[in-house]
């Protein structure tokens, strides 16, 4: 893998997303920038059936028409009572144009009347990061939860109102930053990715 310029792109145009994971990397020594910085307006439809499939997809297409080493991420929620909804149709779960609050509100309301003890959910985070024409590397992470019966918390997006965290006696919503980046599948993946990038940088 070959950082071009020292820059690396971050592969999303995910306002929340862009917030984490440049806290997440800023002590990298790279230059992290992202596509509204470098003037590129692309939309990739994740027709992936995996979040493996979905980031991959997205760090090639970002990379190849930017030319630098670029870093996506495609996440989302795992609910165990419901087979392991929403998946990768987290943020499309509600409804292509659906708010935060709509997906926690039909969340919520998918899951009427399943007891506390049956509403065991994880976060699951899939990162791709990819130089042009060098491949691909993959770096995963997940943080176990449960689904709490209504929204708690002022912070985060998605689902994380609704996401409880047994060890921390919180919902993810309710934690600073800096406490949900070194729990979170999101943090967990960037950590991998600092890794790995400090052994070649």
């Amino acid at each position: 893998m070959y950082i071009k310029q020292n820059k690396l792109l971050l592969a999303t145009n995910n306002s929340g997303k862009l917030r984490e994971m440049s806290v997440l990397l800023s002590d990298l020594g790279l230059e992290i920038t992202n596509p509204l910085a470098q003037g590129i307006h692309l939309e990739v439809e994740e027709s992936g059936q995996t979040f493996r499939e979905n980031a991959i997809l997205k760090a090639e297409a970002f990379s190849s028409l930017s030319g630098l080493t670029s870093l996506s991420d495609d996440s989302g929620l795992e609910v165990d009572v419901l087979d392991g909804e929403p998946g990768v149709m987290s943020a499309r779960y509600a409804g292509p144009n659906a708010s935060d609050q709509d997906k926690v509100d039909y969340l919520l309301d998918k899951l009427r009347g399943v007891p506390f003890d049956r509403r065991n959910a994880r976060f699951r985070c899939v990162m791709a990061l990819c130089s042009p024409g060098r491949g691909v590397v993959i770096f995963e992470g997940v943080c176990e939860g449960i689904i709490s019966e209504e929204p708690k918390g002022p912070g985060g997006f998605g689902y994380d109102p609704i996401f409880y965290i047994p060890a921390l006696g919180a919902n993810m919503a309710e934690l600073s930053i800096e406490s949900k980046n070194s729990i979170s599948h999101r943090g967990v993946a960037s950590m991998k990715v600092k890794e790995y990038l400090a052994s070649i940088v």
